[in-house]
């Protein structure tokens, strides 16, 4: 793993229907992140915010998909940003904004990867599986489309990103967390060959069961992993402030254990966070418990 960061912003707030994901980063930087991960013993770089249009400059054109024109060129720009941190020896740390800029991340990575004829895995920290197609979606909200688009699924402006898809090959792709899928994604699910581990699995095995697994099949003939945690993967009692919240989630030592459990595989090559809404969080609770993930992911340990 590089030993050093850099922090990109990325305030989307297009493809959700609740506003103020925009604001994560701030929320993310306000509750010490930089410092933080100085005292871990990283160089730390923050290039600030990638631009991002906002959703009062224009029509969301397409129902199915709204805003898709405007979300693809933001996740094209940040793809580049991203290729161009790995190109630097350095690692992206990207927060967000919503899920949908998952396409671009991870499309960066795997571009970078690909260049030198490897491969990546993906591991999914999320209550939802963010599958969805623009002919599936019940919403027309890009954030439940990125997974599905980095497979390869769904509207071309997403899946074409950096010229190639699929971005990562369902196998090497593990979901965690999941508990609350559409009807017609589930179907898309299945029929993908992802790995998906339930929030039922992993009451009924324990976090480090199923993350040992997960990580097992992310690392499986790759060259690296990268993680995407969106933050309603924790119970609402410990994130209140996320865009999407669902109850049944895991537990503050849950998620601790995951990543200390990504950071000990040393296969980590790029980390995002995203879907933190400060507008409904209480006194940054959220991106602070954000903040402590991403350092145990990068390998705080408690002793």
């Amino acid at each position: 793993m590089a030993q050093k960061i850099r922090i990109l912003g990325v305030p989307m707030d297009l493809g959700a229907s609740r506003r103020g994901v925009d604001m994560g980063p701030s929320a993310l930087r306000v509750a010490g992140l930089q410092a933080r991960l100085k005292q871990l013993g990283y160089q730390v770089e923050d290039i600030g915010n990638i631009a991002v249009k906002q959703p009062e400059e224009q029509h969301y054109g397409d129902k199915r998909a709204k805003y898709l024109k405007e979300i693809a060129e933001t996740c094209q720009g940040l793809a580049e940003t991203v290729e161009k941190t790995l190109g630097d020896e350095m690692l992206p740390m990207v927060l967000g904004g919503d899920h949908s800029i998952a396409a671009g991340s991870v499309a960066g990575v795997s571009s970078f990867y690909r260049k030198q004829s490897k491969r990546i895995g993906f591991i999914w920290l999320d209550a939802h599986g963010d599958m969805n197609t623009p002919d599936t979606s019940p919403s027309g909200n890009v954030h439940g489309m990125p997974l599905a688009s980095i497979m390869g699924y769904g509207a071309p402006e997403l899946t074409e990103i950096c010229g190639f898809k699929p971005k990562v090959e369902p196998r090497n792709i593990a979901m965690v967390g999941i508990r609350e899928l559409d009807a017609k994604e589930r179907k898309l699910v299945k029929e993908s060959g992802v790995h998906v581990f339930t929030m039922r699995e992993i009451d009924e095995r324990g976090m480090r069961d199923v993350m040992a697994e997960a990580l097992r099949f992310a690392t499986d003939d790759t060259n690296g992993v990268a993680v995407s945690l969106d933050m309603d993967f924790l119970d609402p009692s410990e994130a209140p402030g996320v865009g999407t919240p669902v109850r049944g989630g895991v537990t503050y030592r849950e998620a601790h254990l995951a990543l200390e459990m990504i950071a000990d595989s040393r296969a980590l090559v790029s980390f995002e966070l995203v879907e933190i809404n400060p507008v409904i969080d209480l006194h940054n609770k959220t991106a602070t418990l954000g903040v402590e993930l991403m350092l145990s992911g990068l390998g705080k340990k408690i002793l």
